[in-house]
């Protein structure tokens, strides 16, 4: 049986980027990918940028997936953007807590994810699919793992249909995570999140950002080629290809994929899986 993937967006700021992204999701819908994601920026800041952009994904006939971020945000304000999507006979959401923009004050009307899909069931009953975040290296806001799977456990319970993961590149964290999760009773679906390389600098700046480890064995690789652009993005390529195919030996329920708005990587990965229909 062949493994489900999916594939995420980021509303794009310019015409040209949105012509690349329009190119680009185009291409990838060769994939036949469950659902293209589209991120919600930091405090709301994208909002009409992702409904453009999920608007138009669905329209081209393609299961749009709009990322919704609650902190800093009203009730009311949720309630419209649901009718919005429900309107626009959007049928998944992925709901995140989010975070403030910086220099923002209060964190408004909800703290935390699980209080986002609380409300989302209880506003739309079963009307969306609705996905959350999971953390198999810890969230770095997180106190302890306890405190990190905990907070999982009350998504899953708030009524969340299955999870996608931060990237990681150790596979021993997502097994790990996924046995701790069952082991407190969560039994939705954990979707590992793929993040493809094609520039070593960007990624050790996000992981940084967002507590990705990157094993020492892969930077000191990654180190060595310097600015060979070509090696490092054939080094990238083979490190999470063989990632893939370790996760779909063990079961793994998808792969969701973090393209940045590129077509090739992810196109290459799937094809050396030979997901690429």
């Amino acid at each position: 049986m062949s493994t489900e993937i999916s594939i995420e967006f980021f509303p794009p700021q310019t015409a040209e980027g949105a012509d690349k992204l329009r190119a680009t999701y185009r291409r990838l819908a060769a994939l036949k990918p469950a659902f293209f994601s589209v991120t919600y920026g930091a405090g709301g800041s994208t909002r009409e940028r992702t409904f453009a952009t999920v608007k138009e994904i669905a329209a081209a006939g393609l299961n749009a997936a709009p990322h919704l971020s609650c902190i800093g945000a009203t009730r009311d304000s949720i309630r419209e953007i649901l009718n919005d999507y429900a309107g626009a006979g959007i049928g998944r959401i992925v709901a995140l807590r989010g975070d403030l923009p910086s220099g923002a004050g209060a964190a408004g009307e909800f703290r935390y994810a699980n209080e986002l899909v609380e409300f989302i069931r209880a506003e739309t009953g079963e009307r969306f699919h609705i996905e959350v975040a999971a953390y198999p290296e810890w969230h770095p806001q997180a106190r302890s793992p306890k405190d990190d799977l905990l907070a999982f456990k009350r998504k899953a319970d708030a009524g969340a249909n299955s999870a996608i993961t931060q990237y990681f590149y150790n596979v021993d964290a997502y097994l790990n995570f996924v046995d701790a999760a069952r082991k407190l009773g969560v039994n939705i679906p954990i979707v590992p999140g793929i993040m493809p390389i094609g520039s070593f600098s960007k990624l050790a700046r996000f992981s940084d950002a967002c507590g990705a480890e990157i094993p020492r064995w892969m930077r000191k690789t990654f180190e060595s080629y310097g600015d060979d652009t070509d090696s490092i993005r054939a080094f990238g390529l083979d490190v999470v290809t063989h990632l893939c195919e370790k996760l779909i030996a063990e079961g793994v329920p998808g792969l969701h994929f973090y393209s940045m708005n590129m077509a090739g990587p992810t196109s290459e990965i799937c094809r050396r899986l030979g997901l690429d229909g």
